[in-house]
């Protein structure tokens, strides 16, 4: 059985970890830059960037995360965007990640977001496959834009 709960300080570091590990799978270890310390600051300190639930299989492994922060949309308001959700492999295809997106989507709808946003690589079609069977609505015509500061 794993339970669906609200990320807390001591899931910190599996969340780093979590995280990593979404990063191997997605070809780009390499690019998390994050750590632990990061982690605490940002998401428990006294005013967080993001929120985060996790999946606690029953012995106390942290086995998944959604990670998911505010955003601001000048056509729609106020929308909630989802940063990571991501399941070990070992676990997957047990209903974990629909229940990790429920509670996303559900702490989104209670805090008044008007909108919920998230990506999917373009080759992960287990992903695409998984989000098709909401009522969502895939985006073939924006171009995903970035710069990346490193400000430490």
């Amino acid at each position: 059985m794993t339970t669906i709960r609200k990320a807390q300080l001591s899931d910190a570091p599996h969340i780093l970890g979590l995280i990593r590990e979404l990063a191997l799978f997605e070809k780009a270890p390499e690019a998390v830059w994050n750590t632990e310390a990061e982690i605490i600051e940002e998401g428990f300190g006294e005013h967080p960037y993001f929120y985060a639930f996790v999946a606690e299989a029953a012995d106390g492994e942290i086995v998944g995360m959604a990670v998911y922060h505010w955003a601001y949309s000048t056509w729609k308001g106020k929308y909630m965007f989802l940063d990571d959700l991501y399941v070990k492999e070992k676990v997957r295809g047990h209903g974990i990640g629909k229940q990790l997106l429920d509670a996303f989507l559900a702490d989104a709808k209670e805090r008044g977001a008007n909108l919920v946003k998230w990506q999917v690589l373009h080759w992960n079609e287990p992903a695409i496959n998984f989000y098709k069977k909401y009522e969502v609505l895939m985006d073939n015509e924006w171009i995903d834009c970035k710069i990346i500061y490193r400000n430490q």
